[in-house]
């Protein structure tokens, strides 16, 4: 019985290979909820083009003026 547990197919095995598992798939979802807040704090290409295509609308349809526009579409560059 002591002979089962010195060489790892006793009771401290399978608790340390459950909490191993644990830990690395702790590790696994802290990286990928970092790579998902990496990615939402930059506004994507899309938004940027989206949002000038948005201001062009507004301008041919008399909403805003020139000087308007202009001053926005500035903004939205930086």
């Amino acid at each position: 019985m002591m002979n089962g547990m010195m060489n790892g197919t006793g009771m401290g095995s399978g608790f340390f290979g459950f909490f191993g598992i644990l830990i690395i798939l702790a590790i696994i979802a802290v990286v990928v909820w970092m790579m998902r807040g990496a990615n939402t704090n930059h506004p994507s290409q899309s938004s940027s083009s989206r949002s000038l295509e948005i201001l062009k609308e507004r301008l041919a349809k008399g909403e805003i003026s020139e000087e308007e526009y202009d001053r926005l579409r500035r903004k939205l560059e930086e």
